[in-house]
């Protein structure tokens, strides 16, 4: 085995940020709106038995995310024991966040994954997509990526294509 991975005592920090992985529908407004994050849940579904530690930073829609909200994360990340990190973000503008940290070089393998349909509405792509993170978060060395749709990106090598709905590699 490559001594890159981490020896089974050793816990990927998962930070949690929102996006629309943790969004939930609200019946009487018809929005979309947060009240917790599923990380917990989706964990347990998916039969995780890789020893995590959870830090809810915070719940936001991507597009709201400021450079102040990108320095929160970073200072999560850079203040985190775990060298292995783990980011739930928002698509909308998860790769402006991946391309902001990548600047920081913080010596730690970090991951941003996220959904494109709520966790919630039980057809979601997140749950697929958490699992996959997680294996690239174990597995790629340092640096910052981007985990969608079952494919790894470096940071500042990828875009959301906004007609697709999928990640790419820039050309």
């Amino acid at each position: 085995m490559p001594t890159s991975f981490p020896s089974l005592n050793s816990p990927v920090r998962i930070i949690v940020t929102g996006g629309t992985f943790d969004k939930e529908y609200d019946e009487l407004s018809g929005s979309l709106s947060f009240t917790r994050t599923h990380l917990p849940d989706l964990l347990r579904q998916g039969r995780c038995r890789l020893p995590v530690r959870i830090s809810p930073l915070m719940l936001i829609d991507s597009l709201e995310m400021t450079d102040a909200h990108r320095q929160r994360i970073a200072t999560a990340c850079a203040t985190a024991r775990e060298r292995r990190i783990l980011i739930t973000h928002g698509t909308d503008t998860m790769c402006e966040t991946a391309r902001f940290l990548a600047q920081l070089s913080l010596q730690k393998t970090i991951v941003l994954t996220g959904a494109m349909i709520p966790i919630t509405f039980g057809s979601s792509d997140g749950l697929f997509n958490l699992g996959s993170a997680l294996a690239f978060v174990q597995t790629l060395p340092t640096g910052v990526y981007i985990a969608m749709n079952g494919r790894c990106f470096h940071a500042g090598r990828v875009r959301k294509n906004s007609q697709t709905g999928i990640f790419e590699p820039l050309l």
